[in-house]
């Protein structure tokens, strides 16, 4: 394969991502089922021609960790704080933390019902299923009214980093005791006070920055960072989200000395044009990922009972627990929330850092694959079946 044919097929998926971009900003469904349908495409085309491809399973993880941060990143330079907002903050992490709980708790007992392995494997696997895909979550709310819409970001966002946060500890501390609740403090301490300091260097840096090239150079300072964080096993999400709300709120500070030393001239200039080169590139990373999941899944495996049957069981509860919840304790987000839920980005880079020895052959990529398509399926009908009643609070909203 020559280098300009490489060029071409990249081109392409770029111009197949865009297409699709606009195909869901009007269907409203997500693109990356799309992505996934593309990918597979390519693989059977490629294994029915005989072309000798890369492995691209050694690059999967790397892409998929830039793309989360990105993501998470463009997401939270959307987000402006005001004190009336604590409430619908709150109870999106409320949400985000009792669902991740009961649905841990749920699939640890599916897969221990599938496999009979000891409870404390089959805990450290439903960890990757339980967690809401903000990949896909975000830009796949784009078009609800902006109630909704802030809901579901911060929900996703946390669910994200409380997923993070449990499968460190799972798979840190195979037998727990007192000591590792007091590591978990002391992490949660430590990745507060790196997010502080890196908000207010960041901040500083982006006003001091004259060269005509500083965004990049801030976006890879960035990933740096959470990079640095996650070898120490800390939950650096938090990093990602709390620099974002601190950009897109710094000027809300009122402080003379704070005012004085970091705000500065250009500053909203500068928010426009990072918001809008970390959304490109993560539309590029989110593009190449999902396109390279879906070629590297072996769609014939899904032709097991046991597969399908097991994975709609397991949806099935993610979505009991969901609703059940939002019915219960969130009214007012009941539809079309309860329908995004999807699992994506975030639980194949779960998956793909579980330890070996700690995986269970039953709960292989093929079950993963199931549950990211069956819930992207059902998030796009959901949203599809609930845009009649949103599109008045759109309009209304402006989003």
């Amino acid at each position: 394969m020559t280098t300009y044919t490489i060029l071409i097929i990249l081109s392409s998926l770029v111009i197949f991502s865009y297409l699709f971009d606009l195909v869901a900003s009007k269907t409203k469904l997500p693109s990356v089922l799309l992505l996934l349908t593309l990918g597979i495409g390519l693989r059977i085309l490629v294994d029915k021609l005989q072309i000798h491809t890369y492995s691209f399973l050694q690059i999967l993880p790397t892409l998929g960790t830039v793309g989360l941060i990105l993501i998470v990143f463009e997401g939270s330079l959307e987000l402006k704080y005001a004190k009336e907002k604590n409430r619908i903050i709150k109870g999106a992490f409320l949400s985000a933390l009792f669902i991740l709980i009961a649905t841990v708790a749920a699939i640890t007992f599916i897969i221990y019902q599938i496999t009979g392995q000891s409870l404390y494997l089959c805990f450290v696997n439903a960890v990757p299923f339980s967690v809401i895909s903000s990949a896909i979550a975000i830009p796949s709310v784009s078009n609800i009214n902006k109630k909704s819409k802030e809901f579901i970001i911060y929900e996703s966002s946390f669910s994200d980093i409380l997923g993070i946060i449990l499968f460190n500890f799972a798979v840190a501390n195979q037998h727990i005791t007192a000591a590792s609740f007091g590591q978990l403090a002391i992490n949660t301490i430590l990745i507060l006070l790196l997010s502080v300091v890196a908000c207010i260097t960041l901040l500083y840096l982006m006003g001091r920055l004259r060269h005509h090239i500083k965004f990049f150079l801030i976006i890879s300072i960035l990933i740096m960072v959470y990079a640095i964080g996650q070898s120490f096993h800390l939950s650096a999400l938090v990093l990602i989200l709390s620099f974002g709300l601190f950009l897109n709120n710094a000027d809300t500070i009122k402080h003379a000395w704070f005012r004085s030393v970091f705000i500065y001239k250009n500053l909203s200039n500068d928010l426009t044009q990072l918001h809008q080169l970390s959304a490109e590139s993560a539309f590029i990373l989110r593009t190449f990922f999902f396109v390279i999941f879906g070629f590297t899944m072996n769609i014939y495996q899904l032709n097991n009972f046991n597969i399908i049957a097991n994975g709609l069981i397991i949806l099935g509860s993610i979505y009991v627990i969901r609703f059940g919840y939002l019915y219960f304790f969130k009214k007012d987000h009941i539809l079309p929330e309860g329908f995004v839920t999807p699992r994506g980005l975030i639980s194949i880079l779960l998956y793909y850092n579980l330890p070996q020895q700690l995986k269970l052959a039953e709960i292989g990529t093929p079950f993963l694959f199931m549950v990211v398509l069956g819930s992207s399926l059902v998030m796009s009908i959901g949203l599809m079946s609930t845009k009649k009643k949103n599109a008045p609070a759109t309009e209304e909203t402006g989003s």
